[in-house]
């Protein structure tokens, strides 16, 4: 889990440093070159909103699902047990 996200923080960086870079260095002026960073910046900050949300919808979701098989095994064991206290109470009678 740590990986991905560190994988996918590095790759979202790199991309983002290559697209700075490739404007910085393409010949042109300097109210375009700051205009297209600004931009370039914009649509960085709107991929990295995306895939924040994704990564955290993903742990709501694995969240979700480790309560109810929690919850599922808790019902499990409580029939089990009820079960087992009845046999043993008619094993005694």
């Amino acid at each position: 889990m740590k990986t991905t996200k560190t994988v996918l923080v590095g790759l979202l960086a790199g991309i983002t440093a290559g697209a700075l870079l490739g404007v910085l260095l393409a010949p042109g002026k300097g109210s375009a070159t700051r205009r297209n960073i600004l931009d370039k910046s914009g649509e960085f900050t709107g991929r990295l909103k995306d895939k924040f949300s994704e990564f955290v919808d993903g742990l709501k979701q694995k969240s979700d699902d480790l309560r109810h098989e929690a919850d599922d095994q808790f019902a499990n064991r409580n029939e089990k047990f009820e079960q087992f206290k009845k046999e043993a109470k008619n094993a005694t009678a």
